[in-house]
């Protein structure tokens, strides 16, 4: 399963986020919903807000239109599942089976015995008073206009079903069995933790929201891409319309500066929004390509994103544009930014074993490419300006490294010197130990004055 999930990651990574979701909930909901009632352990595995959206929408549709079939029941199935992977809130399923309530036709009443024997001791536990007050409601709606049903018993099954939730009675729920699923969940926590370190992820959002997803925006989802279709959400808003203005408009960064102090999954959504667009680099236009530049260059100086955002780059296979584009960020960061800073933004990418070739690249890039064309074109004043800069963010890179790597020195009782032990246990960053060894005046390196 874990290896699964990381091949979906990758596919994620290197594909449109829209097309991939299209995608995999076509898939999914060819192979769930059926004329014939699917079995609960297939039903369980699916999960995802694009896939929450289309299947409710289904759902929805089905229901509205009712057949002799089960696709209504699966449809439901899966939505009791999701919030069983605590995909999606309590919120949405009390939704649905208020409305189901509401109507308490007999296919109504079928509805509500399947999630309450799926969900209803999850339910209770998530929100006993909601419940309560549903529980209320389903007696008081038998009471009513119970008795119009020709076959009672289904009335009284769903009766003793809330009796038996309200009184948190598992043993008198028929076929009640929550085995299989501690078990999946259990394997789920295991991959969520190691993934997203174990955050509260659910979306929480209403039936009436999904269903009128398409006029009011789809403001949970996060981490979307754009692929040519319509992008709803004001942080997606944000981002292209700071891409079509003709000059940078700074309202467009400070807006999307709030949206990622505000929860990380906002930070998810630009992340992905600008892989796309470092993708396409080659084919924006001269005003997008510098408003690009200007907002990624305003998020990584506010903190709002991390230098790990170029590690999508390939820095050994880099195009012109992309060149260009590295090029005028880098410079910028390094013209606008007091030393202090540089060492706080490129030291959040230091100490870490999957962003080694990112810091490889960035340094090979800052030597080679940024720091040969500023001595080649620039006054000698400012070129040895940014030189210092330079150094100054490359031992901010390296900083946590080469301190482990004098632990493990320190640790073996070896005599050889600091730099010796760096060359032998971090060959990767051989380069830099001469650059840490020099010693950097931080006064040196003033503000420009240009700016």
């Amino acid at each position: 399963m874990a290896w699964i999930s990381g091949q979906l990651e990758e596919l994620y990574m290197s594909s449109s986020r829209k097309d991939m979701t299209d995608m995999l909930t076509e898939v999914l909901l060819s192979a769930c919903v059926s004329s014939a009632l699917m079995p609960d352990r297939l039903l369980m595995e699916h999960v995802g807000a694009h896939f929450l959206e289309t299947v409710v929408r289904q759902f929805d549709e089905v229901y509205k239109n009712p057949s002799e079939t089960k696709e209504c029941d699966n449809l439901i199935s899966i939505i009791c599942h999701l919030y069983n992977f605590q995909v999606v809130h309590s919120v949405l399923v009390f939704d649905i089976l208020k409305h189901l309530v509401g109507d308490f036709r007999e296919k109504d009443i079928e509805l509500v015995l399947l999630v309450l024997r799926n969900v209803g001791f999850a339910l209770r536990k998530d929100d006993a008073l909601a419940l309560k007050e549903l529980i209320c409601e389903g007696q008081r709606k038998a009471g009513d206009v119970g008795t119009k049903f020709q076959d009672q018993t289904r009335v009284r099954f769903m009766l003793e079903t809330m009796l038996a939730l309200k009184n948190n009675d598992m043993r008198k729920i028929p076929g009640y069995d929550p085995e299989p699923m501690e078990k999946l969940r259990k394997l789920q926590r295991t991959l969520v933790q190691r993934r997203a370190g174990g955050s509260d992820m659910k979306l929480r959002v209403s039936l009436d929201n999904l269903l009128a997803a398409d006029q009011i925006g789809r403001w949970w989802i996060v981490g979307s891409s754009w692929s040519g279709a319509p992008m709803i959400g004001e942080q997606n808003a944000s981002k292209e319309s700071e891409g079509k203005e003709k000059t940078f408009n700074g309202y467009y960064a400070v807006l999307g500066e709030k949206f990622c102090s505000h929860d990380r999954r906002f930070q998810m959504t630009f992340q992905f929004s600008l892989w796309d667009k470092f993708r396409d680099l080659s084919s924006l236009p001269s005003s997008t390509f510098s408003n690009l530049v200007q907002l990624v260059s305003h998020f990584l100086q506010k903190k709002c994103l991390s230098l790990s955002i170029l590690k999508v780059i390939e820095f050994g296979e880099l195009d012109k544009a992309t060149v260009r584009f590295l090029r005028q960020l880098l410079t910028k960061l390094l013209k606008e930014m007091e030393p202090e800073e540089l060492v706080s933004v490129f030291g959040r990418i230091s100490g870490i074993p999957k962003l080694g070739m990112l810091r490889e690249g960035l340094k090979l890039f800052i030597s080679h490419f940024l720091l040969k064309s500023i001595r080649n074109q620039g006054a000698a004043e400012q070129a040895e300006e940014l030189t210092e800069r330079a150094k100054v963010a490359s031992r901010a890179m390296e900083a946590k490294e080469l301190h482990r790597c004098g632990m493990d020195q320190s640790e073996a009782g070896g005599q050889a010197s600091a730099t010796e032990v760096n060359q032998r246990k971090c060959p990767r960053s051989t380069l830099m130990v001469k650059e840490w060894d020099t010693k950097v005046d931080l006064r040196k390196c003033p503000k420009s004055t240009n700016l």
